[in-house]
């Protein structure tokens, strides 16, 4: 028999093998159960799949199995449309084609399963969850035994690779993180946050930075922005092409940015109140004592607006008003749609944490990394498992994936109290729902003016949760859609000439999303452009721009930008 019978046959048996196996499964699982894995997930509850479909589920399978079976060597060399399996390793190997159709088989199976289940939409999405995590490590492509491509470069490189993928290995569990880019390329405040600034303030919870204008005036009313304390601020200062910092400042903005401090043991015990009163309104105070202005402008970026939202509504509470407009880019104020995290909250989960580390303790910056990389696994995760260490290749230098790396902790009070009174009971849009700084909120008296920003394909904060803010606050308001994701969304300077963004002309905001988009009309290019016009309007008149950071001794120049705190390490 020559080489390509042995192949062909071999595969053959392969599929054979996979497919009884597979198809005794289907036909052991009882109808009114969908058996060991979902009950892992809910032990307490009763799920089923209809006799009719599972019945259906199992035809499929064995009918498509069958012909993947006949097909043989012949489809061999057909490329398959998972990119995991698109290289002419997985092509040119009939056995590794067999493996892989066999695995995307199986894969589209179980999920069919989970789509059955007869359940609440909740547990459904808990179950959906835990099969597409169990699915994406079960990839052929993640073992170096089924790996065609991988195999292959070992022989090619005399072994070579399996060596560096082994130092690899070592390096990562070292340092305690997957290296989804070449770390050692960056170094913050070097070819990273370089807008010229200065630390102008500094407490326990975060510097204040300054940054140098770069017109010959500047809008009266300065601009701070409240990034999120669970990632650094330099995601808005990655590379002075993307810099949406310096974007501010060439368009005339007096501009100033909270860079958190990443949390240790001495701040175990910090709570939600303290962040919001000794951080987010003291940088307000702060830019307004700094500029003289009698009010200033502000933005909140994903946490950070929601933060900056709790403080406007103290704020208000106590009548005071230093804020005229906000921009909220990917935050939300109304959590009832809260996306793919919502899988992980309930009262157990909730009251864990709370005991935990509700009276102290630090949620781990990797561990929240980890939570935010598995929602994208196979991106994410095992991509960086098969190159690394597989593959033995190191990852390209990625300036926005070093930034995703560089992670931060959270005081344990801060991040108990902001899931149960935010995440699990939703209290922040319910007037007098929460009390923070010792004022009950209400933010529907929160009135003043506000850009409200959401990305279309936004995991973390859904476009539905974005939009909501809309029906929250009473003031005038703009609602833009932009393409694309969390981050990408939102990083998408002009000068790209990429994506677009939705409008609606006529400023009115239904109650749901999908009517508002119905009348939104898209636009090509960056939502950039549209907010610099719409915050030109709050910034008041063109004054001289400042000679010197900060004003006076008080508040005179402490480091050059981007500060000490932002290079803590979690």
């Amino acid at each position: 028999m020559d080489s390509d019978a042995q192949w062909a046959e071999g595969a053959r048996q392969f599929q054979q093998l996979w497919g009884d196996s597979w198809n005794k499964l289907l036909q052991s699982m009882p109808p009114a159960d969908l058996g060991a894995m979902t009950a892992m997930m809910q032990p307490h509850n009763q799920l089923s799949v209809s006799p009719e479909k599972l019945t259906e589920l199992q035809q499929n399978f064995l009918k498509e199995m069958q012909a993947l079976i006949a097909s043989g060597v012949q489809e061999s060399g057909k490329p398959l449309t998972d990119r995991r399996f698109t290289g002419e390793g997985w092509s040119q190997n009939p056995v590794a084609s067999s493996i892989a159709s066999a695995y995307m088989l199986q894969a589209k199976t179980l999920m069919g399963m989970v789509d059955a289940v007869q359940a609440d939409e909740k547990t459904k999405a808990r179950i959906r969850f835990g099969v597409e995590q169990w699915v994406a490590a079960m990839s052929p492509s993640n073992f170096l035994a089924f790996n065609a491509e991988a195999q292959k470069m070992a022989i090619d490189t005399q072994g070579e690779s399996i060596a560096k993928g082994v130092a690899n290995l070592l390096h990562d569990m070292r340092q305690g993180h997957i290296s989804m880019t070449d770390e050692s390329q960056f170094e913050v405040g070097r070819n990273v946050a370089t807008t010229e600034g200065a630390v102008v303030f500094e407490n326990e919870y975060f510097q204040l930075l300054e940054y140098k204008p770069l017109t010959a005036k500047v809008y009266e009313r300065p601009f701070l922005l409240v990034p999120p304390c669970i990632n650094k601020f330099y995601i808005l200062d990655l590379q002075p092409e993307n810099s949406l910092i310096r974007h501010l400042v060439a368009e005339g903005h007096r501009t100033f940015v909270v860079s958190w401090r990443n949390p240790d043991e001495t701040m175990a015990q910090r709570t939600w109140d303290e962040y919001i009163q000794d951080a987010v309104i003291k940088a307000i105070e702060t830019v307004q004592e700094i500029s003289g202005a009698a009010q200033i402008n502000t933005l909140g970026f994903c946490v950070g607006g929601t933060m900056l939202v709790n403080a406007l509504g103290v704020l208000e509470a106590r009548g005071e008003s230093p804020v005229a407009s906000a921009t909220l880019l990917t935050a939300l104020v109304d959590f009832t749609d809260t996306g793919i995290l919502d899988v992980f909250i309930d009262e157990n989960f909730v009251r864990y944490r709370e005991m935990q580390m509700g009276n102290g303790g630090l949620m781990k910056g990797q561990d929240l990394a980890s939570t935010f990389s598995f929602l994208r696994p196979n991106d994410l995760v095992w991509n960086y498992v098969v190159g690394n260490y597989l593959k033995g290749e190191t990852p390209p230098a990625f300036d926005l994936l070093y930034w995703n790396s560089d992670s931060t902790n959270l005081p344990g009070p801060w991040y108990a109290w902001y899931l149960r009174n935010f995440y699990l009971e939703n209290n922040l849009p319910k007037p007098g729902g929460v009390t923070v700084c010792g004022e009950a909120l209400d933010l529907s008296k929160v009135n003043l003016p506000m850009y409200i920003y959401g990305s279309r394909e936004d995991h973390i904060v859904p476009i539905q949760g974005a939009y909501a803010s809309t029906q929250v606050f009473p003031g005038k308001k703009r609602f833009v859609m932009g393409a694309s994701g969390h981050i990408a969304g939102v990083i998408n300077p002009p000068a790209k000439k990429k994506r677009s963004y939705w409008v609606q002309p006529q400023s009115k905001f239904p109650a749901s999303f999908d009517d508002w988009l119905a009348t939104a009309t898209e636009h090509p290019g960056s939502w950039w452009t549209d907010w610099s016009e719409w915050l030109g309007g709050h910034g008041g008149k063109q004054i001289a721009a400042p000679k010197t950071y900060g004003k006076g001794a008080k508040y005179k120049a402490i480091e050059p930008a981007p500060g000490s705190y932002v290079k803590q390490k979690a």
